[in-house]
């Protein structure tokens, strides 16, 4: 009985020792303050988006919070591409509060991150529960300048006031792409990296009109004046240019463009409009007019100077708007 007292004691000595290393090497890693925030580095590196927000505690909705922040960019396809995930320092500030920096590449570009967690209780009394004390969540805050509409990471979005500032949720660390691409306005895209946890971080990206935009409405513009010089008055209709007469016209007066206006386009009022600054243009007209003092006739051939600037506007289908507005 003695020796069976002894074994049995023995083996319960080694399944409690074997317990208590356990979880002294369970505390030194997966439940460490570094093993949690390595948990939610690594649901990001593995793109996923519901896994990190459950380990922030942040619900996996797609609603809008109530400050009018937007969580349309805490989604796998948003997600940027982060490797090399490696601990550089984790420093005891105070009892239970840590300060824990990673450092990692994300989309390809070296990036370091501090994190501050506090302990929250203990699993079973045994293990610690963490918590981040700034959520790793930071707000990028994006001007879209000349347009509504962008993308970030390749993903579609409006900003809810054009040229005002409107903000997105992400994950940090992550790096964003983003970028304007129409049929008629682009912009040069604009990369934000974002690396400290819980930040603003305000960019802004500059919509203009592209090439084929000022293309088309060149040949619109050269449209509407060569359709007024078809016009065979002195002074055609909804048109900027025209010519008064002291004397009478004996002969239709024929008009041509001698000097077309050169397009070039700037933001208008209001976003989403463009206007074509004044702009000047040459007509030409040739008639025959008969003088009232003397009765002789004689030939009006001569350039005709004019000036006229456009609104442009965008109409469902990629379609163009322009409006001449007279001087």
């Amino acid at each position: 009985m003695r020796r069976e007292l002894v074994t049995w004691s023995l083996v319960v000595a080694m399944v409690l020792g074997g317990f208590g290393f356990t979880v002294l090497v369970l505390n030194n890693t997966v439940y460490s303050a570094p093993g949690f925030v390595k948990s939610y580095l690594d649901a990001l590196a593995r793109q996923d988006a519901a896994g990190a927000l459950e380990i922030i505690g942040e619900p996996d909705s797609a609603e809008d919070s109530s400050d009018g922040t937007s969580d349309a960019l805490l989604r796998r396809a948003a997600m940027s591409e982060l490797t090399d995930v490696t601990l550089v320092t984790d420093v005891e500030t105070a009892p239970g509060l840590h300060t824990v920096t990673f450092s990692y590449v994300a989309d390809g570009k070296p990036g370091r991150t501090a994190f501050a967690v506090q302990q929250a209780g203990a699993l079973f009394g045994l293990f610690p529960d963490w918590e981040f004390v700034d959520g790793p969540l930071s707000t990028m805050y994006v001007t879209v300048l000349g347009d509504a509409r962008f993308s970030a990471n390749d993903i579609e979005l409006v900003t809810p006031t054009p040229n005002d500032p409107a903000g997105y949720l992400v994950f940090t660390p992550g790096t964003y792409v983003l970028n304007h691409d129409t049929t008629f306005l682009d912009a040069e895209p604009v990369t934000v990296a974002v690396t400290e946890a819980g930040a603003s971080v305000p960019t802004a990206l500059m919509v203009q009109p592209n090439a084929l935009m000022i293309e088309q409405v060149q040949e619109r513009v050269n449209e509407q004046l060569d359709s007024c010089a078809t016009q065979q008055v002195l002074m055609p209709t909804g048109c900027p240019f025209g010519q008064s007469m002291g004397n009478r016209i004996i002969t239709a007066p024929l008009w041509s463009i001698t000097t077309y206006p050169e397009v070039s386009l700037r933001a208008g009022e209001r976003s989403g409009e463009w206007e074509v600054p004044l702009i000047p243009g040459t007509a030409h007209l040739v008639v025959d007019v008969r003088s009232l003092f003397d009765g002789s006739v004689s030939t009006f051939d001569e350039d005709v100077p004019f000036s006229v600037s456009y609104a442009v506007g965008f109409l469902p289908g990629d379609e163009l708007l322009i409006t001449a507005r007279y001087e």
